[in-house]
């Protein structure tokens, strides 16, 4: 009950409009990847109900995206997005278009793991590597979009998994163009990268480095990106050569985004935590 009382607390003195001008420091937490695993979305609710996060990105073509809509809309002050994907990544398990887009899939009919050419993958294993045709990337992201809106209605924005619009202009166009179409498109100018801690940082460690790196923050506008888990059986089958460790990894991101202690410095550096339909509004 105390963590209860905590969370709403820090929320409500935390929250609030944007203005132009100021000395305050706004901070826009946003997890990744709700609708790939069943771990994955209790791990990002959790971030929300009991932590710190504000956005969240759905990803439509995974297993575990009506389950994560569901939720999603059993808890509307959660901001949206649609985390637009055209990679499947993980060894043991693989996602496919929603479409028939032949330039986009492996010879199994899965999305590519990787968006350019990585050599922990065998030769062809990435969207660089093939002859992708803009076309049917455009079929699959107005898929995507529109079933998302079909499920969860107050969807404010779009983002893209694993960065693919940073592949060709062409697609970053389209990808912006879409947004704009379906009023998905944000301002974010002015939005700055914030480093929770590095990666060479021990996970006992990772609470303190977030509450460190909190306390150096100076007025100004702040995004931190994270992919929350759960350290169990089904999280424990995930991963890819170069990543092996992401139950724990991701377990620890949980414990940070819900850790009191962070929520304790964020009350006391009067930091304002922001979604991005703060920014759109």
């Amino acid at each position: 009950m105390k963590n209860i009382i905590l969370s709403f607390l820090i929320l409500f003195l935390s929250m609030g409009t944007i203005a132009q001008n100021d000395n305050q420091i706004y901070l826009l937490i946003r997890t990744d990847d709700i609708g790939s695993f069943h771990a994955a979305n209790l791990a990002c609710i959790e971030t929300y109900q009991n932590g710190i996060a504000q956005s969240v990105e759905l990803m439509a073509p995974c297993a575990w995206f009506l389950e994560a809509t569901k939720m999603l809309n059993e808890n509307p002050g959660f901001d949206v997005g649609i985390h637009l994907t055209l990679t499947s990544e993980w060894s043991n398990t693989k996602w496919r278009p929603l479409t028939h887009c032949p330039s986009l899939v492996d010879k199994d009919g899965y999305f590519f793991p990787q968006v350019w050419k990585n050599n922990n993958f065998p030769a062809g294993s990435s969207i660089q590597e093939s002859e992708w045709k803009l076309d049917e990337i455009e079929q699959e992201l107005r898929a995507q979009i529109e079933i998302s809106l079909k499920h969860v209605p107050h969807i404010s924005h779009i983002s893209t998994h694993m960065g693919f619009n940073g592949l060709n202009p062409q697609i970053a166009a389209l990808v912006n163009n879409l947004a704009k179409e379906y009023q998905l498109d944000i301002n974010t100018e002015g939005l700055k990268r914030f480093s929770g801690w590095s990666r060479n940082d021990a996970y006992n460690e990772r609470i303190d480095k977030f509450c460190e790196n909190l306390e150096k923050l100076t007025p100004g506008k702040y995004l931190y990106v994270e992919h929350p888990g759960k350290e169990d059986g089904e999280m424990e089958t995930v991963g890819h050569k170069g990543y092996e460790d992401v139950a724990t990894d991701r377990e620890w991101v949980t414990r940070v985004l819900t850790s009191d202690k962070v929520k304790e410095t964020i009350q006391k550096k009067n930091i304002k935590l922001i979604s991005y339909k703060d920014l759109k509004n």
